[in-house]
């Protein structure tokens, strides 16, 4: 061990500690500190288990002194009278002291049944009560304890002090301090350290002894260096691929492993030969005589080349140095290398086809991709050709026995100019010994290597394959595009004069891997565009296609499936009794037919609801229950219900039938659906709206200011347990009403509040129709590759004139039913609707009449000049009246039989203080039902419902 500067390090200690770290570093040493630990362990065991035994001793010995001293003192005679005598402590305490000193303990107190002493050897505690528990003694029973607390620790014990009759009179303690027990072990501690260190002059002076001789034996060598060695030595012999020669400086061979015997072909006694006389090759002989040094020079060792590198070995001890020489068989090295780099280059390609090929779902952008890899890597031209059904979509279906035409869909090449038919053009097979008809009859891929001399492909074409030919065009590989079993095309690759070498065997089976992975890709978007062409379609005819004539909104709308596949994104404009208008957004979590299948369902079920002129939340109550009713009955067993694995009686594991169409057994839950329902009434402005999970509106007002009401947002549907709650607003003529689905603002590189904010800027710009404005929206938020469905309606509100409004108050009484039919009669006039006011009269006679008999009050009658004249009547009653047919014999009955006759539609709708029941006439007046006879209007007030 060295200083700084390699100076060695001064002082007796320093010395001292540089010598014993390298003794540790030894195994002699490592062997040495083991002894002298395990003789320290069992010098310090030895010396622990006297101390304690001696502790243990001590103590044992100091109880049997204090009970032996307590129960003589205890026994005394006339202790028991002592201590009855009017002054105990002055009689005992001379005793107490007296048999102390006799007995060498360190206390005796004398102490009544409470505790309190009489005497003791420290005065001040005279009166005072123990401490401890001295209830065994109290009750007679004599002990000895450790007591640990005031005055001291100690060793004591407790007698009982009994008069003639038994009783116990008093107590007697005596006890010896822990202090005093631990000084008679410590008077032992002398003896033990001695003993202990004889005991370590003896342990570790062996353990020297036996150091030292170990020490001579391993050359100063610690455990892991012999081991190291050890596993150098056996992996330079035995393990090693590379030949090892070690040659002493005599020139004869000390060690060779067993690859350098293999490579040399050595003798089995080689060791210990001269090298000449190893039968080696003389160049070799003369560089491991010469001693030289060299670096991967090639020699002959028969017919192998062997690349060699000699170093001379480090001095040791004294002795001359000699030489290693390490060898390695090249002869395989050259063909190999560039048969590896080809190798390499084709598995690259594969992964990079693996990573390019497939990254749409679109067929034609597939075979692209395809034809692109391909490119110069592999061919100097590609072309790809599909089936006229891949390419829509459809499963090709073979006619006539062989795939005669295919239309070509891609093609890449190193030039622009180039002599193949372009894309799009027809590609007939006609010669079935041509290349590409002879690949699809094997179904494997078939290789020209040379096109000069494939007639049947010079015969297909004789004017085309000569300008090929021309061209440079020398070798082709066509390849089947297969997948399932289903040929869905071909690829055809081409070398031209850019790539003198013409495809062999191995490029064969490469180009045939190539187009298995292909095909895979192209089948998937084939059936993804078949899946996508009909989920489109479904959608599109579940949709509205024109909205209904109503004059309550202004409404556009615009609705755009994903990229990726059509979802259930729905919309709907309901026109509802009494001018008003209900506006529908809905979405259908997932993707695909099923979803567009679901948000039909739900369409159909809002517009069934609606005719029941439900508030929005009742109405979203109710299609809620509805999809729950519906999960419950499609998640049950099917026709089996036994529960068996599909995939077990011959379907398709993912769930897709022959073909890749969708096994509809089990169909998926409706729940995770969303809608937002909103009705506006344009003769209050009044906008009642409820959320079942689905984002809010947008309000644009009309002064361009946009604002996202807050409102409560619901579960989504099929969830069930909570209800939904409606929110009203009163919106001024022109409001904007924007609703949308979250596709329109949210996406993976946009958050839903940030799409909120750019929405609200396009929405604010003014003077725009709502067409306008949807296309502005769009144009603004719309992704590059939507990921999910869009829907949007926008709709400008319209409030109805005063003027188109007429109501009344009616009492109580039946001849207010003239007067009432006599005021509307009179606003049929002011309006211009004479031809339509015989049959109004009626219905308005009809309607009154029976919620003055029926209903409560109040009863009001309002009339409504939209695209139809509404008549409505509302009362407090919830009772609704029924159709029925009278019979002959009945008095009443047929009023509103009557008014279903005369009216367009009718029906009941319920508030929230009763009810309102309407009808609607044309404008136009219309054919009337035949009548019998003139009707009295005023007889017909008698008429019961």
């Amino acid at each position: 061990m060295t200083g700084r500067k390699g100076r060695q390090p001064t002082g007796w200690g320093a010395r001292l500690l540089a010598r014993l770290s390298r003794g540790m570093r030894s195994v002699a040493g490592q062997v040495f500190a083991f002894q002298a630990v395990v003789v320290l362990l069992l010098i310090g065991a030895a010396s622990v288990a006297l101390l304690v035994q001696a502790r243990f001793d001590s103590q044992r010995d100091a109880r049997h002194r204090s009970l032996a001293a307590a129960e003589a003192f205890a026994h005394a005679p006339g202790l028991p009278e002592a201590l009855r005598a009017p002054n105990p402590t002055a009689e005992l305490q001379p005793l107490a002291e007296a048999a102390r000193l006799a007995s060498g303990i360190d206390f005796i107190a004398v102490m009544d049944t409470s505790g309190v002493r009489y005497t003791d050897s420290r005065p001040e505690l005279i009166g005072r009560r123990a401490t401890g528990d001295l209830s065994r003694a109290v009750a007679g029973q004599s002990f000895t304890e450790s007591f640990e607390g005031a005055p001291s620790d100690a060793v004591r014990a407790v007698v009982p002090v009994r008069d003639a009759s038994g009783a116990v009179v008093g107590l007697v303690g005596t006890g010896i301090e822990v202090e005093n027990v631990s000084d008679v072990v410590e008077d032992q501690l002398p003896l033990l350290v001695g003993a202990a260190a004889c005991a370590l002059l003896l342990g570790t002076g062996s353990a020297a002894l036996v150091s030292r001789r170990l020490r001579r034996q391993t050359h100063g060598l610690g455990a892991a260096e012999m081991s190291r060695m050890s596993e150098h030595h056996e992996a330079v012999l035995h393990a090693v691929r590379e030949g090892v020669l070690i040659i002493g400086a005599d020139g004869r061979l000390v060690l060779a492993n067993d690859e350098a015997r293999r490579l040399l072909d050595l003798p089995a006694d080689a060791e210990r030969r001269h090298v000449s006389e190893l039968g080696l090759d003389a160049r070799t002989t003369e560089l491991l005589v010469s001693g030289r040094v060299a670096t991967d020079e090639v020699h002959r060792a028969g017919d192998r080349l062997l690349a060699v590198n000699v170093r001379p070995t480090e001095p040791y001890a004294g002795r001359p140095t000699g030489s290693v020489m390490t060898l390695r068989d090249t002869t395989e090295l050259a063909s190999l290398s560039g048969r590896a780099e080809v190798a390499r280059g084709r598995l690259q390609l594969l992964y990079d086809a693996g990573v390019r090929i497939g990254t749409t779902l679109d067929v034609v952008r597939t075979a692209e991709e395809l034809s692109e890899v391909a490119v110069p890597r592999f061919a100097d031209f590609v072309t790809v050709e599909l089936l006229e059904p891949v390419l829509r979509g459809d499963e090709p279906v073979r006619a006539g026995g062989a795939y005669t035409e295919m239309r070509r869909a891609a093609m890449s090449g190193v030039r622009a100019g180039q002599p193949l038919q372009p894309v799009g053009d027809l590609i007939r097979f006609a010669v079935s010994t041509a290349p590409m008809s002879a690949a699809l009859n094997a179904g494997h891929a078939v290789l020209a290597a040379d096109l000069n001399a494939a007639m049947g492909w010079r015969a297909q074409d004789p004017a085309g394959t000569r300008v090929a030919l021309d061209y440079g065009l020398h070798s082709l590989i066509s390849v089947p595009l297969q997948a399932r079993g289903v040929v869905l095309g071909m690829a055809n690759f081409w070398r031209a004069a850019d790539t003198p070498e013409a495809f062999d065997e191995e490029d064969l089976s490469f180009a045939e891997e190539l187009g298995a992975r292909a095909a895979v890709s192209i089948d998937n978007a084939r059936r993804y565009t078949r899946e996508h062409a009909t989920a489109v379609a479904l959608q599109r005819s579940l949709l509205p296609r024109v909205l209904p004539d109503q004059t309550a909104v202004d409404v556009a709308f615009r609705y755009l499936p994903a990229k990726a596949g059509v979802g259930g994104d729905w919309f709907d404009v309901i026109p509802l009794p009494g001018a008003r208008v209900a506006l529908v957004v809905g979405d259908v979590v997932g993707h695909g037919v099923h979803a567009a299948a679901t948000m039909g369902r739900l369409r159909t079920a809002v517009h069934n609801f609606s005719t029941l002129d439900l508030p929005p939340d009742e109405l979203l109550g109710h299609l809620d229950e509805l999809i729950h009713r519906i999960d419950q009955n499609e998640s049950g067993p099917g026709p089996a219900g036994d529960g068996s694995d599909a995939a077990g009686s011959g379907g398709a594991a993912d769930g897709s039938g022959p073909g890749g169409t969708e096994l509809l057994d089990e169909p998926a839950a409706v729940t995770g659906a969303t809608c937002l329902y909103a009705v506006y009434d344009p003769v209050s402005g009044r906008c009642l709206m409820a959320s079942a999970g689905h984002p809010g509106p947008a309000l644009v007002h009309p002064d361009g200011r946009v604002e996202f009401p807050e409102m409560p947002a619901g579960l989504p549907l099929g969830v069930g347990g909570m209800p939904f709650e409606a929110t009203e607003l009163r919106l001024p003529e022109g409001t904007r009403l924007a609703l949308f689905t979250d596709g329109l603002v949210e996406d993976r590189d946009r958050d839903f509040d940030t799409g909120l904010v750019l929405l609200a800027e396009t929405l604010a710009r003014p003077g725009r129709s709502p067409d306008q404005a949807c296309a502005d929206v769009l144009a603004a938020l719309l992704f590059p590759t939507p990921s999910d469905d869009i829907a949007l309606l926008i709709a400008d509100t319209r409030r109805l004139e005063p003027d188109r409004i007429a109501e009344w108050e009616v009492p109580g009484e039946p001849s207010a039913v003239s007067r009432v039919r006599n005021a509307g009669s009179a606003q049929l006039t002011a309006w211009g609707l004479e031809d339509i006011a015989f049959p109004a009269e009626l219905i308005l006679s009809e309607l009154v009449t029976n919620a003055i008999r029926y209903g409560s009050a109040p009863v009001r009658v309002r009339l409504l000049r939209d695209r139809s004249l509404v008549c409505e009547v509302s009362d407090g009653s919830s009772t609704s009246p029924h159709l029925r047919y009278a019979a002959t014999t009945d008095e009443g009955g047929r009023g509103l039989f009557l008014v279903a006759q005369y009216a367009e539609r009718w029906g009941t709708r319920y508030t929230e203080r009763g009810k309102v029941i309407w009808a609607e006439l044309p404008l136009t007046g219309g054919a009337e039902p035949p009548a019998a006879a003139p009707l009295d209007l005023d007889a017909l007030e008698d008429l019961a419902w």
